[in-house]
């Protein structure tokens, strides 16, 4: 019992046991990040109509992309350090740690400023007209200069969960969220602000989130220490190559929302931009659902990866899988059945915006079938380092073959062809998945097919 108490739980805890203590805090903490999101786009719906929303949703690759920077560098310094933990060499896992928010500061601050210096070319670029140009530009003006804020709170959040401590990451969700809302009402309906407003409110709360992260140091079951380090071009390599597909993840999702915005602005004007606004709120709590799940498996795969506990590694991917397709499931039947009441709640549009919203929705939600499967088998490459199978299901799913879709597919279904490329991609990213494992000899080991 006393080897117990000075090992990591994760040596001896059953799979299972350890799957839910990571799964339910992720979980949860993405949900409520994920309805602080929706709950801001019905708010600021409400209170300033469908144009103001429309230019958040065009703005908002460039909050995308602050998040991607700290997936990047957070995700690959916390695979290392759950690596370097589960092989017991704290030392090597104090410096990744140590490099990783290092470089998510510096790099997010220098990117931040200078492309503030040329924000003007950026909002018209990310596909703003005459309409939605000042909310977007007033939106990215506080998210170019503050943005930093994001980073090293996301970040951190990684590792202080992949230090034995998802309960308080879950905490620094549940308190970024709550005063989020708060503050945003304030401003919206108080204060009337605006969406300037709405920009400050949000990263007034990411700051509190980040406060209650810090707790984390003065906590005696902390492995998280920063130390003096001399820059190592190998492990700077290492976390950047492990990282990548999570920030190429997060970019894919600008590349979404630029691409579907150019495209239905082209077709049906700024009536299917708020339509898409609409269904990409929506979507955003879908897609944070999904993230949750993988953020729950990647300390564990790492951390077994690590230990070279094959059989734990094996089970954990296994529970995963399964819980990704029935999660994916009810997700497609409740957007189904509710498609509607879910718009309704955004606030009073026109029949058009109504009509492209609910016909978007009830076609782009097929892609939840695949989707959770294709980010729980992403995060699990990346958590062992097969980096190139991670960057192909990435790159497939949110650019290659959504683009090749999105590109063709309207020219002859219409804007219907717009709301399938997703699914389609999905679907085929998940069938050269299984292709791969064919190959590979591992289907019956792994993926929960046929069996």
């Amino acid at each position: 019992m006393n080897n117990q108490q000075t090992r990591n739980p994760l040596d001896y805890q059953s799979v299972g046991r350890s799957f839910l203590k990571y799964l339910i805090p992720s979980m949860l903490g993405m949900l409520l990040v994920a309805l602080n999101i929706t709950i801001d786009g019905i708010m600021v719906g409400n209170k300033l109509g469908s144009t103001a929303l429309a230019g958040i949703g065009i703005a908002s690759p460039v909050y995308t992309l602050f998040v991607a920077m700290s997936l990047w560098v957070g995700l690959g310094g916390a695979t290392l350090y759950s690596q370097n933990m589960g092989a017991k060499n704290a030392q090597q896992a104090r410096t990744a740690f140590s490099y990783s928010l290092s470089i998510i500061f510096i790099a997010t601050l220098a990117i931040g400023i200078t492309a503030f210096i040329f924000r003007e070319t950026l909002v018209y670029a990310l596909g703003a007209n005459a309409d939605t140009y000042p909310y977007a530009s007033t939106y990215l003006n506080v998210m170019l200069l503050f943005g930093f804020v994001f980073t090293i709170e996301n970040a951190l959040s990684v590792f202080v969960r992949n230090d034995g401590n998802p309960n308080l990451s879950m905490m620094a969700q549940m308190t970024f969220a709550a005063s989020n809302v708060i503050i945003n009402f304030i401003v919206l309906y108080v204060l009337d602000l605006g969406v300037a407003g709405v920009a400050f409110g949000t990263i007034i709360a990411a700051s509190l989130g980040l406060l209650v992260l810090l707790s984390h140091f003065f906590k005696k079951s902390n492995h998280l220490k920063f130390i003096r380090f001399k820059w190592n071009k190998k492990l700077v390599v290492a976390i950047i190559v492990i990282g990548f597909p999570s920030f190429l993840s997060e970019v894919g999702l600008s590349v979404f929302t630029i691409s579907h915005n150019r495209t239905l602005e082209s077709i049906v004007g700024t009536d299917g931009v708020s339509a898409f606004a609409l269904l990409n709120y929506v979507h955003s709590t879908v897609l944070l659902t999904f993230l949750g799940m993988g953020s729950a498996i990647q300390p564990l795969i790492s951390y077994y990866h690590g230990g070279r506990q094959e059989e734990r590694k094996r089970r954990t991917l296994r529970i995963a899988i399964m819980t990704a397709l029935g999660a994916g499931a009810l997700l497609l039947i409740i957007m189904q059945l509710a498609a509607m009441p879910i718009i309704g709640l955004f606030g009073n549009f026109s029949e058009s915006v109504i009509h492209h919203a609910e016909n978007g929705m009830r076609i782009f939600v097929m892609a939840y079938l695949f989707m959770g499967i294709n980010f729980v088998m992403m995060t699990y490459f990346q958590s062992v380092g097969n980096v190139r199978m991670a960057v192909w299901i990435t790159a497939a799913r949110e650019m290659i073959l959504m683009l090749i879709f999105i590109i063709f597919l309207p020219r002859f279904l219409g804007v219907n062809g717009v709301w399938l490329s997703v699914p389609l991609s999905e679907c085929i990213v998940l069938i050269t998945i299984v292709i791969y494992y064919k190959r590979q000899g591992l289907r019956e080991r792994v993926l929960p097919i046929n069996s």
